[in-house]
């Protein structure tokens, strides 16, 4: 196999990482909407714990990005 197919496989397998944090990004503002919605005076603090919940998500996502693009220009 050349070098450049199995840049391109490790690339797309380091990708796969996406697939967690999308989970987990979609369970955070579904649990957020719940929240909110049967107990809207809480509205603010839940709003805080899900947006500091989502960077930490997120972050999982950039770290496989750049896993991935390490690996194809590496």
């Amino acid at each position: 196999m050349e070098l450049d197919a199995a840049k391109m496989i490790g690339a797309g397998l380091a990708t796969l990482g996406f697939i967690g944090p999308g989970i987990g990004i979609g369970l955070i503002w579904s649990a957020l909407i719940s929240a909110v919605g049967r107990n809207p005076g809480a509205a603010d603090a839940v709003t805080t714990t899900a947006w500091v919940s989502f960077a930490l998500v997120e972050a999982l996502a950039i770290f496989a990005l750049a896993i991935a693009l390490l690996i194809l220009f590496g």
